[in-house]
């Protein structure tokens, strides 16, 4: 990597790592998306890879404005959160465990990206660098939305339904339980009311 020697080689730093970001994952989101059993779920990441595509367009503009180099070395960052996602697609085998792992993992990219694109927007403000600061703020604002999206998805439906069984199987326990304790304390008690009737008698 050449080396930064202005503020407007780290800006294109930044948005070159972005590319880099959304470059990959455009190549995996479809293959997330088909994995998951949440259609609301789905959808998000389709329309999260729809975004990203429109975002990787933007900062072409961008860089071409600034009369950058095309070289884009890949994001490490990104493709070792990638990489966590994809390891947990394999170890997990609860398909609902496995689902809010994702969307975790995702979450973490999403994080990631948002971080990133502020930075970019703030030295690109810094620089007159209208292009840049047009799409970051865009991107901003929609990537807020669906970080806020999946948190909601996710306490909503997917969370809750990796505990159902298990509820389930405790509740008939506590019900059994109840049932029988109240069977004894009414035995207890019915007795202890004769007693107390022969007394008086």
């Amino acid at each position: 990597m050449p080396a930064l020697r202005s503020p407007n080689d780290l800006l294109a730093k930044e948005l070159k790592e972005i590319f880099s970001a959304e470059r990959q994952l455009s190549r995996v989101l479809p293959r997330l998306a088909k994995t998951v059993a949440t259609d609301a779920v789905r959808e998000a990441l389709e329309r999260r890879r729809e975004q990203g595509a429109q975002l990787m367009e933007e900062i072409d503009k961008a860089l071409e404005e600034m009369g950058t180099t095309k070289a884009r070395p890949k994001n490490p960052a990104i493709e070792g959160l990638l990489e966590d996602i994809n390891q947990d697609r394999e170890e997990i085998e609860d398909e609902r465990v496995r689902e809010a792992a994702l969307i975790g993992g995702i979450q973490k990219v999403q994080h990631y990206c948002i971080a990133a694109w502020g930075t970019s927007a703030s030295l690109g403000r810094l620089l007159g660098e209208e292009k840049a600061v047009e799409a970051m703020e865009r991107v901003l604002e929609e990537g807020k939305r669906f970080d806020e999206e999946l948190t909601e998805i996710a306490e909503r439906d997917v969370n809750p339904r990796m505990l159902e069984d298990e509820e389930g199987e405790e509740s008939g326990e506590e019900e059994g339980s109840e049932e029988e304790n109240g069977s004894e304390q009414r035995g207890r008690k019915g007795g202890g009311g004769q007693s107390k009737g022969r007394k008086k008698a």
